[in-house]
């Protein structure tokens, strides 16, 4: 078995007719492991699991991908831009080519509906983590609002962060240039726009998992969520998803908005390490 962490590189796949970057590195012969990101303006599965990238790949052979319309990978062609059950497919998809009998599967927001509806659904999931997820039915508030509204402008995207963090004054002008020039992307504002065109609630009710799906799932299952999450409140999600999971542990971190790894990276990595207990050595050097 390879002990050596080899840096990820990017690649791709097809997913009825579009195209879906993907990331793989980390450590072959341990673990896979799919990294999905949230919805948002400049969202990217680099950005968003950038804090705590280095340890996972230190444990995991990971798989890391970009949703189809967000980071590197390709546009639909033709609406809706918002499709979760094409971002469903995407998933799928990509762990057709990651190895092994078992595997697990991180997804931060969005991605853990996704997360859900695999765990729900393939027997080669063997745990899971999320953070901040979704998956219930819940009203559309004014912060995930604002998380799905193009900024018009650097102020807008400040404010934004604000619905994002519990603590937006600490974000750096560099990381926040960092993500306007990112937004300034040819056609990137339009297809945003579209994306979240429309009735929202209706958006927001195409990721409920039913009671149904999650009966279904076995593995052991890690809901990570902050406390002061503002767009996606643990009592309207990760806390009745608990209830209807058999094997599932709840963490609830205080201080923290709706992006847990960027911060509190030392607790989510230490929420890793609780997930993936029972199928990872993390003291194998």
């Amino acid at each position: 078995m390879s002990s050596k962490q080899e840096p990820l590189v990017r690649k791709d796949l097809t997913v009825d007719g579009c195209t879906a970057a993907y990331y793989e590195g980390g450590t072959p012969g341990k673990l896979p492991l799919l990294l999905m990101h949230g919805l948002g303006p400049g969202a990217a599965v680099g950005s968003a699991f950038a804090p705590i990238i280095d340890f996972l790949g230190a444990h995991f052979h990971v798989f890391a991908t970009d949703l189809i319309g967000f980071g590197n990978s390709g546009r639909k062609p033709a609406p809706p831009y918002f499709d979760f059950a094409l971002w469903v497919r995407q998933a799928r998809a990509l762990m057709e080519r990651m190895p092994g009998e078992k595997l697990g599967v991180f997804g931060h927001s969005a991605s853990g509906a996704i997360a859900l509806r695999l765990a729900a659904s393939d027997p080669r999931v063997a745990a899971v983590i999320t953070t901040g997820t979704a998956g219930t039915r819940f009203t559309v508030n004014e912060h995930l609002k604002r998380l799905w509204t193009f900024p018009a402008s650097r102020d807008e995207l400040r404010l934004a962060m604000k619905s994002l963090l519990f603590d937006a004054g600490g974000i750096p002008d560099d990381i926040l240039e960092l993500r306007w020039s990112t937004l300034q992307t040819a056609g990137y504002a339009d297809y945003f726009g579209s994306m979240f065109s429309g009735d929202l609630q209706k958006l927001a009710e195409t990721w409920v998992i039913t009671d149904e799906e999650l009966a279904r799932i076995t593995a052991p299952y890690t809901l990570v969520h902050g406390r002061n999450d503002l767009p996606c409140p643990a009592d309207e999600t990760s806390l009745p998803l608990a209830e209807k999971i058999r094997h599932a542990n709840v963490v609830l971190l205080s201080r923290c908005g709706h992006a847990p790894s960027a911060e509190h990276p030392a607790e989510v990595r230490a929420a890793v390490r609780l997930a993936f207990s029972g199928c990872v050595d993390f003291d194998a050097r």
